[in-house]
């Protein structure tokens, strides 16, 4: 019997657009023979949609609007499936039993959505909420990488209430220049500045505080920009390592999801065998230090002198058309179609497993 799997995608954060190719390949790559997919979209407001109108074949939710003609609705959990109520009626539209979350940021990687599907029992692709938080605050993952004898950039972690304290001589002497400000809690270069000079750190700690109460200011690795992909639960394995050639000063935001000639994609990376070997362990590392299952993409700079450092790791990476965690895995010999497969059995067995504790009752 075919498993109904509802692609979530949309969100309220500002990768809103980018979920939309993402899903958009996942549903159109998913093994037919195994699971039904179904669509749910979150809205810019977190208002949950679905369409029972929209295509079902070769869809393209960035050319066809999935919005206009979609019914508001909520979930109930019911039995081994969610069932999908519109609100108006409160009659069921459709239900799924597995959940394949493809919200990028904030309210979707970092362990909100993930805290809403595990209180409804289900199923759900990619890390659990604990691991979804930790992986999208940069600082308190850095923090966790580093007691692993996982090699960082150097950084200062700034409050908005504290930014006072920090001065661009102060931070320019600690770091060097140029040096990057980033949020904390935030993806795929989402409000990250590049400083050279002291208007451009206080334009970027504006832009930065835009969209966190928490920046990381952080030392540039100048070189290589690397990439490798993981995936697994308990025992988990990591892809061949991919590089970034970026044609911007930095891999910004557009050049990972949007402009198909904002970066070169090495797969895979032009670095020796024993620097590769070192790479992939850090990153099953990294995917264990801080409790993720499922899947990851875990980034790492290596400067010109030879300085390796990871970056960052994304618990929902990128599945567009320019995406390097399914370039990564495709070179390693796992196709997309294989790649959604397992990440969906991944999901069944941890919720099996998870399933056998006991859950405490007071009265």
């Amino acid at each position: 019997m075919k498993r109904k799997v509802a692609i979530i995608f949309g969100g309220k954060s500002a990768e809103h657009e980018v979920s939309f190719a993402s899903a958009t390949n996942i549903y159109n790559a998913m093994d037919r023979e195994q699971f039904t997919p179904i669509l749910l979209g979150i809205d810019k407001k977190g208002e949950w949609y679905y369409n029972e109108k929209y295509q079902t074949a070769n869809i393209n939710l960035v050319e066809n609007d999935y919005f206009p003609e979609a019914e508001l609705v909520y979930l109930s959990s019911s039995e081994n499936h969610i069932q999908v109520i519109e609100k108006k009626s409160n009659q069921m539209l459709t239900s799924f039993d597995i959940a394949f979350p493809i919200v990028h940021g904030t309210f979707g990687e970092d362990g909100t959505l993930q805290g809403i599907l595990k209180s409804l029992d289900i199923p759900f692709v990619g890390p659990d909420v604990l691991g979804s938080a930790i992986a999208m605050d940069k600082d308190i993952a850095k923090r966790l990488f580093l007691s692993e004898g996982i090699p960082v950039a150097l950084s200062y972690t700034i409050y908005k209430h504290n930014a006072s304290r920090y001065t661009f001589m102060q931070i320019a002497d600690g770091l060097g220049i140029p040096f990057f400000v980033k949020p904390a809690n935030a993806g795929s270069s989402v409000g990250v500045s590049k400083v050279t000079n002291e208007a451009e750190f206080h334009n970027a700690v504006q832009e930065g505080f835009r969209y966190d109460n928490k920046i990381l200011v952080e030392e540039a690795v100048i070189g290589k920009e690397l990439e490798c992909g993981v995936l697994g639960n308990e025992e988990a394995c990591a892809s061949v390592v991919g590089e970034i050639v970026a044609t911007e000063s930095f891999y910004s935001y557009d050049a990972k999801y949007i402009s198909s000639t904002g970066a070169t994609l090495q797969v895979p990376a032009h670095i020796d065998s024993a620097l590769s070997d070192s790479i992939r362990e850090y990153a099953v590392r990294a995917f264990h230090a801080i409790g993720c299952e499922g899947m990851a993409r875990v980034d790492f700079l290596l400067s010109d002198s030879g300085k390796l450092v990871l970056n960052e790791i994304n618990t929902l990476p990128g599945f567009t058309a320019i995406s390097m965690y399914p370039k990564m895995w495709k070179k390693t010999g796992v196709s997309e179609n294989e790649l959604i497969t397992r990440l969906i059995m991944l999901a069944v067995q941890r919720h099996d497993r998870d399933a056998n504790l006991s859950v405490e009752v007071t009265t």
